[in-house]
């Protein structure tokens, strides 16, 4: 297991640099440049706008672009400046990178919470009314977008009377010291945005388990220890579910990169404190180096998340083995 793991760690390191390579292209392609914006405002004259292209660097080809922030990377781990932040990128980054962790963790644990006994329920019930209506609400979760759904919470939360939508903390918590009334509107926010993104991550895990455990169940050794009169607690906890869990380890893996791209619309809906937002505005408004960290940033996750589902696997699974 270590060489399996130390020989996929030296592979992401090539890989990363091919992908760090497509994506600038990628950004490069893209018509115009940040300094365009400058040209729009009456205020600032062609000179101008020039003159600032040449010290951001713009001016220089992009082959020299590229390896003046490749070199900064590995030598001091610096991944350039933000033009539309005017800061450097790790530190913008840094300043969100807590809150898109947190939430994008609540949201996967009570995702997996909710998911994993509902498609047990459904796969040992599959006929009854109570599966049925379950089925019909993953239908939906999959149906519905996370934005949508988040608008549908926030106008009945207001409907109800109630205020405390959009950000993680009301006005007057924003920039108090942690305690026990910051942490409760904590709480009273998390709820919404943590409800609209698992909704649908509910209804994706759901079905899956449900499939596996249905896969699961027709097995011999799950009719061989039923005959053997083994506890049907047993059976389902110790035997089926351990096996039926092994392809929601790989999904939990590729779900890392939705850390940063996955809830774009939903964390600009509710103005949430999360990168996704990050990486739109640097899109659209050619802010090159902050979406090229991020972007080389969700390939990194995609990577290690691949990496530990392999490991997760392994141990979940005695049968998977790694030379």
């Amino acid at each position: 297991m270590l060489s399996f793991v130390l020989r996929r760690v030296a592979g992401m390191l090539p890989t990363l640099l091919i992908i760090s390579a497509l994506c600038f292209l990628v950004i490069k392609l893209q018509p115009g440049s940040f300094t365009d914006q400058y040209l729009e405002d009456p205020r600032f004259t062609k000179e101008t706008a020039a003159a600032i292209g040449r010290q951001l660097g713009l001016d220089l080809p992009p082959v020299v672009q590229y390896f003046h922030w490749l070199g900064g990377v590995l030598t001091r781990f610096d991944f350039g400046y933000s033009f539309l932040q005017n800061r450097p990128v790790v530190t913008v980054i840094g300043e969100l990178l807590g809150w898109t962790v947190f939430i994008a963790l609540v949201t996967l644990l009570v995702s997996w919470l909710i998911a994993v006994p509902l498609g047990i329920y459904t796969a040992f019930n599959r006929h009854s009314f109570g599966a049925q209506v379950v089925g019909l609400l993953g239908y939906l979760g999959l149906a519905i977008p996370d934005f949508l759904a988040a608008l549908l919470i926030v106008a009945v939360v207001l409907r109800l009377g109630g205020s405390n939508v959009g950000g993680l903390f009301s006005p007057r918590f924003i920039d108090a010291p942690w305690s026990w009334a910051r942490l409760a509107d904590l709480l009273n926010h998390l709820w919404i945005p943590v409800l609209a993104v698992g909704l649908e991550g509910v209804a994706g895990l759901m079905r899956q388990m449900r499939a596996s455990m249905l896969d699961v169940l027709n097995q011999d050794y799950i009719r061989t220890a039923r005959a053997k009169g083994v506890l049907p607690g047993r059976v389902v906890w110790r035997h089926a579910v351990r096996n039926a869990v092994n392809p929601l380890i790989t999904l939990a893996g590729l779900s890392l990169p939705t850390l940063i791209s996955g809830t774009i619309i939903i964390s600009i809906v509710l103005n949430l404190p999360t990168i996704g937002p990050l990486l739109y505005d640097s899109i659209v408004n050619k802010d090159q180096y902050m979406a090229l960290t991020l972007l080389l940033m969700s390939a990194f996750l995609l990577l290690i998340g691949n990496l530990l589902a392999d490991v997760a696997l392994a141990w979940a699974d005695p049968r998977v083995r790694y030379s």
